[in-house]
């Protein structure tokens, strides 16, 4: 009998660690977060991200506005990304969908309380951080990260909750 309770105690125990894959997005979800900045070269950046969960919390779904045109003067539904943990790999991936016909798709690294979204760009790999300063802040940075340290920087600025 003793067993039997053991048993079932370690499998309460894996079946919770298992649904809590994606913890690492809690504080963004059901939430609206708003950023506006310069890329490197000069042109805006404007990003409003709404996070929530679906299909029972095994996935995370990001709606983004931003500008939906090449002339940067209209801002609509820009993408649909999808995050997952990926049992085979153990890693948490993602895909982003644009309005341009594009997809995006990486891994999400977890350090702390941060989030980095590792990308191929070319013959680059890419990196988009949020990088946590509180529960309503959060420095938002693309460029080159390798060894937990930015080589160079495209942009920076900070998504901030706006809902």
């Amino acid at each position: 009998m003793r067993i039997f309770i053991i048993i079932f105690l370690l499998t309460g125990y894996i079946s919770i660690a298992q649904e809590n894959k994606l913890a690492a997005f809690d504080h963004l979800i059901n939430k609206t977060w708003k950023a506006d900045g310069k890329w490197g070269n000069g042109s805006e950046f404007k990003q409003e991200i709404h996070f929530k969960y679906s299909l029972n919390k095994s996935i995370v779904v990001a709606e983004s506005i931003g500008f939906i045109d090449k002339e940067q003067t209209k801002l609509g539904l820009r993408n649909h990304g999808i995050r997952q943990y990926d049992s085979v790999s153990g890693k948490i991936r993602f895909w982003e969908f644009d309005v341009f016909g594009g997809l995006t798709e990486g891994k999400v690294i977890v350090k702390d309380n941060n989030l980095y979204y590792q990308y191929k760009y070319g013959d680059s790999i890419i990196t988009d951080g949020w990088e946590k300063i509180d529960e309503t802040t959060y420095n938002f940075k693309v460029g080159e990260y390798t060894d937990g340290q930015w080589q160079q920087l495209y942009l920076e600025t900070k998504f901030i909750q706006v809902e």
